[in-house]
């Protein structure tokens, strides 16, 4: 690999684009998301995406992080690697506390029909998520519990905002997380005899007296409008969260987390 380029200005067009690549429509446009943090950028890797740039700030990446460094651009082909000055790098970083590299990569789509489920399957679908912070939140949790896969019906927040991708501290990568409608979200849970639990108050079930041993998607929905009735019209149970004090609700990504892991438990026995 060539000495890397060192960037000190502001007004670099590869530093000018990376600050372009912030919004959406240029993320679709240029086929590149934004991997903020080691972490993330070797989870990213291993899950087969394409680094294809990356942007060090020598000044603010730790000593333990130079053998990583080492690895993630010994181990591609075709990456361009960049220094930047500590000016640059805060000019372009997304946190407060970071870890000193920025990389760009290609996304990666999965399809509904090509993921991989085990013999008894868990997942978790999403309907009308909107704060990237609360589908960062859940990815996590999905990376915790083992689900085989993560559908998320009628989104209105990008997978790889780099909100997400923060939040998700990386998981979004590690996930078969699949952007879907919901009819071929159903279509798919039905062909595949998975019993869709749907997180929802009326007319419900405790949580913890569904048998989820079996194959089951866990569906929530947003937290100011629930689920949709068409999923509560195509769910085989219906479930909910005892709520004992005065609000009637948790955040969405508590909820999903309380019900994911009452599965893993059933699982676990």
């Amino acid at each position: 690999m060539s000495i890397p380029e060192k960037i000190t200005s502001l007004q670099n067009p590869k530093i000018k684009n990376l600050k372009k690549l912030e919004k959406a429509s240029e993320r679709r446009e240029q086929n590149l998301i934004v991997i903020e943090g080691m972490r993330e950028t070797v989870l990213a890797q291993r899950a087969g995406f394409t680094i294809t740039s990356a942007f060090i700030c020598e000044e603010i990446l730790k000593e333990d992080e130079t053998y990583n460094l080492k690895a993630l651009t010994s181990s591609a082909t075709g990456i361009s690697l960049y220094h930047i000055s500590k000016e640059v790098y805060d000019s372009v970083a997304y946190r407060e506390t970071t870890e000193g590299i920025i990389a760009t990569a290609r996304p990666v789509k999965h399809e509904l029909s090509k993921i991989n489920l085990g013999k008894s399957p868990l997942m978790l679908v999403i309907e009308g998520v909107e704060k990237p912070g609360n589908l960062g939140a859940m990815l996590r949790t999905c990376d915790a519990a083992h689900v085989d896969a993560v559908l998320i019906c009628d989104g209105k927040t990008d997978i790889y905002n780099p909100n997400v991708v923060r939040s998700s501290l990386g998981t979004v990568f590690t996930q078969q997380v699949i952007v879907c409608q919901t009819p071929e979200a159903i279509a798919f849970l039905k062909q595949q005899g998975i019993k869709i639990c749907a997180a929802e108050l009326r007319n419900s079930n405790l949580y913890f007296s569904e048998n989820f041993k079996q194959p089951s998607a866990v569906v929530v929905g947003t937290e100011a409008t629930g689920l949709s009735d068409t999923w509560i019209e195509a769910a085989d149970a219906r479930i909910k969260i005892p709520m004992l004090g005065e609000i009637d609700s948790l955040n969405v990504s508590v909820s999903a987390a309380v019900l994911l892991f009452e599965a893993v438990r059933q699982r676990s026995l």
